[in-house]
């Protein structure tokens, strides 16, 4: 009974550590970065802590989503020169928006982000 309560506690700590990063990682948007590296520090030191959980996909997606963001942030500032950089910041803000709320309304179903991924774990409410 005791293994059940405990994996109860996780799955339900996993999920709001999982929305809490969500919101940072979209909040990053508009904190010049801060948020995301608030979010990607929390996701490395939790990531195992996921591991066999439906709540590893999403933690991999946000790891994508930061790294592929920080490259496209980079990119588009030292493209501010010849003003195309602007344009590739903003192309960058609506994509990091695009996979947040992609991956929440997914984590909001209690659905794995990729469909290769199979999780016994239980998602509860």
């Amino acid at each position: 009974m005791s293994n059940s309560v405990e994996a109860s506690e996780k799955l339900k700590s996993l999920k709001t550590l999982t929305m809490v990063i969500y919101i940072l990682t979209g909040l990053s948007i508009v904190s010049g970065g801060f948020f995301g590296l608030v979010a990607i520090i929390i996701n490395y030191v939790k990531k195992d802590d996921a591991v066999g959980t439906i709540y590893a996909s999403h933690f991999q997606w946000l790891r994508n989503t930061f790294w592929i963001g920080l490259v496209l942030g980079i990119v588009g500032f030292l493209l501010m020169v010849v003003i195309i950089g602007f344009f590739v910041l903003a192309g960058a803000a609506i994509w990091i928006l695009y996979r947040v709320i992609k991956g929440f309304l997914r984590f909001n179903d209690g659905k794995p982000m990729y469909s290769d991924v199979i999780s016994d774990a239980v998602v509860q409410n």
